[in-house]
């Protein structure tokens, strides 16, 4: 190999690995800042907390983030790309039973691994979504319409009962989080200290049912 590739290559091999440490730093950080802000909100949450956790150093945050309110939005963005993505990806061709399945199988999902990521984004939204209007109210605006277009295009093509789009959403998304936002009381109303996998298969079931059954569809068979 001569000198000038090799040179390529390194630079190549070192660009990767640095990436790699930087998604890797990102992610501790995301993590350690989730439970920080679910368990002390905005203002009760400090950078050093966030360093302690991680374990890394606060120059880290600082360099990956620029601040706290940038950390902040880090969150929340990750919050949203992880809740959205299992309805992102459907099209005007796809089975609107099948894709409203996996939605709602998804979001409850979520509620079961991901609990501390809901309760954050209640509080933002109670507290009248100061720092989501700043960083993603507009986008969530976008990414909500465009898939309120592909439920309308499944109503006119007649495969679903007509609803309001949007309200459809705004259901699947209020019945899944209930069960990590109101976990104390869901678990209290259970007899039960916290869930189990049970759990969240029933829940599952009982909203898919409900949800489809009311728009005229079925569950899907591999899924009854």
């Amino acid at each position: 190999m001569d000198t000038a590739q090799k040179r390529l290559n390194d630079a190549f091999r070192t660009r990767t690995k640095a990436g790699r440490i930087r998604q890797q730093n990102e992610a501790k950080i995301i993590k350690a800042a989730e439970i920080e802000f679910a368990q002390n909100g905005y203002k009760g949450t400090s950078l050093n907390a966030v360093a302690d956790r991680a374990q890394l150093p606060k120059s880290n945050i600082l360099y990956y983030f620029k601040s706290k309110f940038g950390l902040y939005g880090a969150v929340l963005a990750d919050i949203l790309e992880m809740w959205n993505q299992a309805f992102s990806v459907a099209s005007i061709d796809s089975d609107p039973a099948e894709t409203l399945y996996r939605y709602i199988e998804a979001k409850v999902a979520y509620s079961y691994t991901h609990p501390l990521a809901s309760r954050i984004f209640a509080m933002e939204i109670i507290q009248g979504a100061p720092h989501l209007e700043a960083f993603l109210a507009q986008d969530l605006k976008v990414w909500l319409d465009d898939r309120a277009s592909v439920i309308q295009s499944w109503i006119d093509a007649g495969k679903m009962k007509a609803v309001n789009p949007h309200h459809l959403i705004f259901l699947i998304w209020g019945s899944t989080q209930h069960y990590a936002d109101f976990s104390t009381q869901v678990c209290w109303a259970l007899g039960k200290k916290e869930y189990d996998q049970q759990d969240f298969q029933d829940a599952t079931a009982t909203v898919a049912m409900i949800v489809l059954g009311g728009l005229g569809l079925t569950i899907p068979t591999e899924n009854r």
